[in-house]
C-alpha cells in the first residue's frame, strides 16, 4: 500500500506542475503593452530629481526597453531551462528582436550620439553599458544574463542622471543629423535583414547577389547562382514574433527620436517622414486573432502572417531611406 502512495503522490505533483505551468505559460506569452515615451521619461525624470533635457527621452526609452525584457509577466524568459519559459519559444524570440534594437542604440549612443566626432572622447558609462547588453542572451547562471543586464541599465541611469545635471557637463546627447543617419543605417539593415527571413516562410528562389555583378570583385568561396531559401516549418512563428518584438521596440525609440530630433526634423522637413515610419510600424502590433501563425502560400485561401509582417517592414525600411536621404541633404 505504502508502496504504491509514493508514485502516485510523485505523479500527482508532477501533473500539478504542467497544469501550473501551462496556466503561467498562457499568462507570460502576452506582449507588453506599449507606452508613451514623453510622459515615462518625465516621471522618471521627476522621481530621480532630474530635469528632461535633450536626450532624456531616447535614453530613458532605451532604460524602459530593457527593464520590460526584465520585469515583464514571467520575467526575462529567453534563458529558461525549466517549464514554462522552456516552452515559450514565441514570447523569447519576441525578447531578443526587443534586446537587439536595446544594443543597436545602446551602440549608437556609445559610438556617435554621446560624442562630439570620432576622435572624441566616449562616455564612461556607456561604454560600460554597450557590452554589457551584448552578453550572451542565454545564460541561466554564472553569471545570469539577467545580472549582466541590470549591469547594463545601471550605467545607462548613471549617463541619464549626468546628462541632466549643470553641474556635471561631461555627459552630452548631440541631436544632430549625421547621428541619426548613422543610426538610421543600422536599422534599414536590421529591417532588411527581417524582411527577407519572413518572405523564406513560403521559400524564395533568389540570384547569388554577393559580388552586386563587379567583374573585379571576389568572395572567399563560390556559391550556385540560384538559391533556394525557405525557413524551417518550426521557425516561421519565431521569426515572426521576433519581427513584433522588433518593431514593438521600434516604435517606442523612433518617438523618443521625434521628440529630442524634433529641432533637426523640422529643419530637414523630415518630420512627416519620421511620422509614416511610425504609423507603418504600428500596423505590425495589430492583434493576431488565429492561434497560430498561418503560413499560406502564394495567392491561396489561408493567410500568411510573415508574408503580411513583410509588407508592412518593407514599407516602413523605404521611407527609413528617403529619411536618410533628406537628412543629409543641406
Amino acid at each position: 500500500m505504502g508502496g504504491g502512495l509514493l508514485p502516485k503522490v510523485l505523479m500527482g505533483g508532477l501533473g500539478l506542475y504542467l497544469i501550473i505551468s501551462v496556466v503561467l505559460g498562457m499568462f507570460w506569452s502576452s506582449e507588453p503593452e506599449t507606452f508613451d515615451v514623453a510622459p515615462a521619461a518625465a516621471v522618471r525624470a521627476s522621481a530621480e530629481g532630474h530635469k528632461v533635457v535633450v536626450g532624456s527621452t531616447t535614453t530613458a526609452t532605451l532604460i524602459i526597453l530593457a527593464e520590460t525584457i526584465l520585469d515583464k509577466p514571467g520575467g526575462y524568459i529567453h534563458n529558461d531551462i525549466f517549464p514554462p519559459g522552456i516552452w515559450l519559444d514565441n514570447m523569447s524570440s519576441w525578447e531578443f528582436g526587443v534586446l537587439v534594437q536595446v544594443r543597436d542604440l545602446a551602440r549608437a549612443l556609445r559610438k556617435d550620439l554621446s560624442r562630439v566626432q570620432s576622435q572624441s572622447t566616449e562616455d564612461p558609462d556607456l561604454a560600460i553599458a554597450e557590452p554589457q547588453f551584448n552578453f550572451d542572451s542565454r545564460s541561466w547562471a554564472i553569471p545570469s544574463t539577467e545580472r549582466e543586464y541590470r549591469r547594463g541599465i545601471a550605467a545607462l541611469n548613471r549617463y541619464l542622471g549626468r546628462l541632466s545635471d549643470d553641474n556635471k557637463q561631461d555627459a552630452q546627447f548631440y541631436a544632430r543629423a549625421d547621428n541619426l543617419r548613422n543610426w538610421l543605417s543600422d536599422i534599414e539593415n536590421r529591417l532588411g535583414s527581417l524582411s527577407q527571413r519572413l518572405s523564406e516562410s513560403v521559400g524564395r528562389n533568389q540570384l547569388d547577389m554577393g559580388l552586386a555583378g563587379d567583374p573585379s570583385a571576389q568572395q572567399s568561396t563560390a556559391t550556385t547562382k540560384l538559391i533556394v531559401k525557405k525557413t524551417p516549418w518550426l521557425e516561421i512563428d519565431n521569426i515572426f514574433y521576433e519581427a513584433r518584438g522588433t518593431t514593438w521596440a521600434l516604435i517606442h525609440i523612433l518617438k523618443a527620436i521625434e521628440v529630442d530630433f524634433d529641432k533637426v526634423l523640422r529643419d530637414k522637413n523630415a518630420l512627416v517622414s519620421l511620422k509614416q515610419i511610425i504609423i507603418e510600424l504600428e500596423a505590425t502590433q495589430e492583434t493576431v486573432w488565429s492561434p497560430m501563425i498561418l503560413n499560406g502560400s502564394g495567392f491561396g485561401m489561408t493567410a500568411n502572417h510573415s508574408i503580411t509582417m513583410t509588407s508592412y517592414i518593407s514599407r516602413a525600411n523605404a521611407a527609413i531611406i528617403e529619411l536618410r536621404n533628406l537628412l543629409q541633404q543641406g
